[in-house]
């Protein structure tokens, strides 16, 4: 097994956090909307890093994350800038996905002390809890914002997705966590247990894009690779949040869960290091910011001694394909944009591929995660 350049790591991560600090949207805008627009994954919010979304969102959490592994303030003032900014001008409505940027600043303010973002953090965790619409059984509805109109939403009404975990739920565990509130992390745990509930499946390992109470199905049944990575990432850090305080019994189901999808992943990873779009469709493209999540869920489940050495190469692995996908100025190449939900493989097939900040930051966790090995 091939090791690991820590020193050629370091180099294409600073290159990828440098291009994340200065995103902007892609040149061809008016030709990809034109081209399909949302068929095709384009959507004007999505691109670059100073809009308040999700991919922005994951974005900052990247930068944190490097920070604290540094244990260093290196990008502190960027983050409190882009708060500032973002708030002078005026948030977006409140929803599962505009909620992601909120849990870097409730780590944030964790040193900062900052009043007017501590309002922010508890009010929206708050509406979280009393407003945002809910599905049969209490999941939370996977409310989006409606595209081209920054306070409009898009219902989504009775379906889960299996992004809300890290989109939302990191959130509200972790000003539980904070603030000593049982009731945000009960609901928290409730939430996990859901989407493990209706979008997990018990044969393959794997997680489906979403779940309709509706129809009472999972759409059109597809693994997709990015869903699927939302989980194997996210759920690490999520434990993590509670530092063994979780109840022992719930957090073997997670943890249970967590390694059969890996396991399944591992399986169908491609000789090139990375995993399809469409995970069990090798006709499909190889997305770059799935693989990067996955190899950060499974690099740090190496690290954390949840996974065995037996994994180390198909991060090894993953980690050498995504270093290929970095260009010279540090954008990561072959990123899918965003996704709504398909009934059928081509609908994920189709979305186009621009740089996006998601698909910086999620290269820069799995860049971190193997300067940790």
């Amino acid at each position: 097994m091939k090791k690991i350049n820590h020193s050629v790591i370091q180099e294409k991560l600073d290159r990828v956090i440098d291009k994340l600090l200065n995103l902007e949207g892609p040149q061809n805008e008016e030709e990809l909307a034109k081209k399909g627009g949302e068929a095709i994954g384009y959507f004007k919010r999505d691109f670059g890093i100073k809009e308040w979304d999700w991919p922005q969102g994951v974005g900052l959490y990247g930068l944190l994350k490097v920070m604290k592994a540094k244990k260093n303030s290196e990008y502190e003032a960027f983050l409190y800038e882009w708060f500032k900014d973002n708030i002078e001008m005026g948030l977006p409505s409140k929803n599962i996905n505009t909620t992601t940027p909120l849990l870097t600043l409730a780590l944030l303010n964790e040193t900062k002390k900052d009043k007017e973002f501590e309002a922010l953090c508890l009010t929206w965790a708050d509406w979280l809890m009393e407003c945002l619409p809910r599905t049969k059984e209490g999941g939370f509805q996977h409310v989006t914002s409606a595209n081209g109109d920054r306070q409009g939403v898009r219902l989504n009404e009775n379906e889960m997705w299996i992004d809300t975990i890290f989109m939302t739920v990191l959130f509200l565990n972790k000003m539980g966590q904070l603030y000593n509130r049982q009731d945000w992390i009960d609901e928290s745990i409730h939430q996990v247990l859901m989407h493990i509930k209706y979008l997990h499946d018990n044969k393959t390992g794997l997680f489906y894009h979403g779940w309709t109470f509706n129809g009472r199905n999972n759409f059109g049944g597809i693994f997709w690779c990015r869903g699927n990575s939302w989980f194997t990432v996210g759920i690490l850090e999520y434990l993590e949040f509670f530092q063994g305080s979780l109840n022992a019994g719930v957090k073997q189901i997670i943890l249970d869960t967590y390694k059969m999808q890996v396991s399944t992943l591992k399986k169908l990873q491609s000789k090139s290091g990375l995993w399809h779009t469409v995970l069990d469709d090798p006709t499909s493209y190889e997305e770059v910011s799935g693989s990067a999540a996955i190899a950060a869920g499974i690099l740090k489940g190496i690290r954390l001694g949840i996974l065995d050495d037996s994994y180390l190469e198909c991060a090894h692995k993953a980690i050498a394909a995504i270093l290929q996908n970095i260009a010279e100025d540090g954008t990561v190449l072959n990123v899918s944009g965003g996704t709504g939900m398909g009934y059928n493989k081509e609908h994920y097939k189709n979305i186009l591929i621009a740089p996006m900040a998601y698909g910086q930051s999620l290269t820069i966790l799995a860049l971190s995660e193997a300067l940790e090995q």
